[in-house]
């Protein structure tokens, strides 16, 4: 029944959406901002080839969009160089080109990384282009090119306060080194990206900028910005002219081909690594784009497998789950309309599904999601206010996400929603709700979402796990109000989550709470553009929270400094004091501080540091104890193709009869890229616990030490045309045994996107 009325709703939707997306026109929306400049593009007057090289005369002909405004650090300020930006557009793509001059080229921070490693990428000279397609003032596609042309792409909202690096785009850039420079070339193809359906002329807002790091990182844009306006999309420039765009087909079909063999240890430690089975797995993923915003993606037999080994985190002496991002190209589609305030739709609890299906697009002020899967087992979390249990069910359980949402007056917004898992022995968990977020002035946002779960747990999952048994229902709430100007943000925030609320198709850790929140922060800029730093914040923090029957589980009171400085320094520092319910005992006056720091002296080397120290509590005894956590990172760039990051976490508890556990944890990635479409990869990450187990209250392992390595090949003609061939083992060590291999496996898989 369930599978049904999904299959059903996106018939209806299909049938019913087609014809307003082919007859409305786009309506005018009026977005609060700035006087915005409109710029007028023409077709091109010429072929284009995106080689770097602007000898077309296209180019000659294109509008000129000059990036004068420096709006970090400086507020408005003419930059420190001159660039320009070309922009133009023929029947299948939209064509932008930068020139970036530099008066000293030697320092252009430019070196050879995958596509959309973000946080290695924001460290060298790029430009950056942000399409609002729409030209509502909310979510804008972000595209950022270095220059060589590695690609970093985005899609950002500020209805959903998100900016999200794994959403990816087919799309073509060339980057090239000149001697007074730079230059890059794009072209953004139509069928690629999301506009209105409509043959009159269209207008987009536009964003096109430079980054230049050096000593500080200097951020550029056409159009400035104004730090006392709460939104930055609504502040774009325009580009109009726009007509007779031509998305073609708008198909697109990715089939994909993994064979994989995993050898495992016989037996613990002695034992011998046993071959085992090759598996052979065809799949196909179909993308069609109904009308240039409305787009049906389906899947059979999905390869969801991911070439990048999750970010290693320390689990010891933590009650709750950890949040781990997902990577996986079929759920990343249309990811920006099933965000909500609350994390009602995270799709890593769909583990290994048979098929998919997801429907996103928006029509004049209405957004519109659907999302269907059939999955092989069933991922649970329980929640509580004190901790979190999980399991894997190796059952299989349908999952369906319905998502609308509608644009309200100038940058506002309503939605609603409902998810629903469906599976064996009367398992089922439904939640729909409410959300919104409106804008009141320049400066302030109000925040909410309702949700109501009805769950019901196989009774044998139920007693295990000490859930209610029988069908249960319960409700959560969040509302914050936030406060964003040039000198001060502040925002206050109040949730309620119901001992029995359940978000199965989401990700909610904790539950039974009602907690208010506040955080208050007054920035004080640098007067002048020369002086040594660039601004510096004061910031309050605090939390409180109870239970449903009034017992107060958390109270936390933080006074933090930060400090923007010279060489891309960021300091901060924190001390505070709190209060933690655990099993039936508080913990009051529980004093800890807390230092960041993250310097770029070059555009080779980044250090990063964060420490914590302080009094706590031992959760696996339920005692208090004083802990210790400090996490040194160090980035290296040697020449233009090899990157080197080593990040270590040391995480210490001491307990009334001496040191209770000392765990390290180590990672260390180490890349060559050839260039910016193929490299060769090792990841290595080791960790080692020792514990004293006189001072626990059960039987423990005095120590445990674990290896895991992966090693790959990375071919990517694009974003969805890929080869990856790799392998990866893991070793266990316990007290008297040394590292021993407990499994291998060996990898390949091909990937091609076949656009029409």
């Amino acid at each position: 029944m369930f599978q049904r009325r999904h299959f059903v709703l996106a018939a209806a939707l299909v049938v019913g959406w087609t014809p307003l997306a082919a007859q409305e026109e786009p309506a005018a929306v009026e977005v609060v901002t700035k006087d915005k400049i409109q710029y007028e593009l023409s077709p091109a007057t010429s072929e284009i080839e995106v080689d770097g090289i602007l000898d077309e005369q296209a180019w000659r002909d294109a509008t000129v969009l000059p990036v004068e405004f420096e709006w970090f650090p400086g507020n408005n300020i003419e930059p420190p160089v001159k660039t320009e930006a070309l922009v133009t557009f023929g029947e299948r793509a939209l064509y932008v080109a930068f020139r970036a001059h530099d008066p000293n080229p030697k320092q252009i921070r430019a070196h050879l990384m995958d596509r959309d490693e973000i946080n290695t990428f924001v460290q060298d000279d790029y430009v950056i282009v942000q399409l609002d397609t729409f030209n509502d003032g909310r979510r804008a596609f972000q595209f950022r090119v270095n220059p060589l042309g590695v690609q970093a792409d985005a899609f950002s909202s500020e209805v959903e306060g998100i900016e999200d690096w794994s959403w990816d785009m087919i799309w073509h850039s060339k980057g090239r080194l000149t001697t007074d420079g730079y230059v890059v070339e794009i072209a953004f193809p139509f069928n690629q990206l999301r506009f209105q359906a409509t043959q009159e002329v269209q207008t987009w807002g536009i964003d096109v900028g430079r980054s230049y790091p050096r000593s500080s990182r200097h951020r550029m844009n056409n159009a400035g910005r104004n730090r006392n306006l709460s939104c930055i999309i609504c502040q774009f420039n325009k580009v109009t002219g726009l007509q007779g765009l031509k998305p073609g087909r708008n198909l697109e079909f990715d089939p994909t081909l993994t064979a994989s063999r995993t050898d495992e240890l016989e037996e613990f430690p002695e034992g011998s690594l046993e071959d085992g089975e090759g598996d052979v797995e065809a799949g196909i993923t179909a993308r069609w784009g109904i009308t240039p915003s409305l787009v049906l993606t389906g899947t059979l037999n999905p390869d969801f497998s991911q070439v990048e080994a999750d970010v290693a985190q320390l689990a010891i002496n933590e009650r709750f789950a950890l949040f781990y991002e997902e990577k996986r190209p079929f759920f990343l589609e249309g990811v920006d309309v099933f965000a909500t305030p609350v994390n009602a739709v995270y799709t890593r609890t769909v583990v290994a599904p048979d098929w998919g299906l997801k429907l996103t697009g928006k029509q004049k002020r209405n957004a519109i999601g659907l999302f269907a899967a059939e999955d092989t087992v069933n991922v649970l979390l329980f929640p509580s206010n004190q901790k979190t249990d999980s399991t894997l069910l190796d059952e299989p359980v349908t999952s369906g996400v319905l998502r609308y949402r509608r644009d309200v007056g100038a940058n506002s917004s309503l939605g609603v929603i409902y998810t629903g898992r469906e599976g064996e022995d009367d398992y089922h968990n439904r939640v729909g709700g409410i959300d919104g977020l409106f804008r009141i002035g320049d400066k302030d946002t109000i925040v909410f979402q309702y949700l109501y779960s009805d769950t019901r747990y196989a009774s044998q999952v139920a007693e295990d796990f000490d859930q209610p048994l029988g069908a249960f229902t319960d409700d959560a709430f969040q509302l914050s109000y936030t406060h964003d100007s040039n000198k001060w943000y502040w925002n206050l925030e109040y949730e309620d989550r119901g001992p029995g609320f359940r978000l199965d198709s989401g990700f909610l850790p904790r539950v039974d709470t009602q907690e208010t929140e506040f955080f208050v922060m007054r920035r004080f800029w640098a007067p002048d553009e020369d002086d040594w730093y660039n601004r510096w914040d004061v910031i309050v923090r605090g939390e409180r929270t109870e239970d449903h029957e009034g017992q107060l589980t958390d109270e936390d009171l933080e006074v933090i400094g930060r400090l923007f400085g010279p060489l891309q320094t960021i300091v901060s520092g924190s001390v505070g004091r709190r209060k933690e319910y655990y099993e039936g005992v508080l913990y009051e006056n529980l004093d800890f501080g807390e230092l960041v720091f993250e310097i770029q002296p070059s555009g080779a080397i980044k250090l990063e540091f964060f420490g914590v120290t302080g009094e706590g509590i031992d959760f696996a005894n339920n005692q208090p104890a004083d802990e210790t956590r400090l996490n040194p990172a160090f980035e290296a760039k040697l020449g233009r193709h090899v990157n080197i990051r080593l990040d270590h976490t040391l995480q210490k508890l001491d307990v009334e009869g001496g040191k209770l556990f000392e765990a390290k944890l180590s990672q260390l990635r180490l890349i060559y890229n050839f260039n910016v479409r193929t490299f060769v990869r090792g990841i290595f990450q080791w960790q080692d616990i020792e514990r004293n187990p006189d001072l626990y209250t059960f039987e423990v392992e005095p120590t445990t030490e674990t290896l895991f390595t992966q090693l790959l090949f990375s071919y990517k003609l694009n974003a969805r045309t890929v080869l990856f061939a790799g392998y990866s083992d893991s070793h266990l060590g316990v007290e008297n045994v040394d590292l021993t291999q407990t499994n291998r496996t060996f990898f390949f898989k091909i990937g091609y996107a076949w656009v029409l």
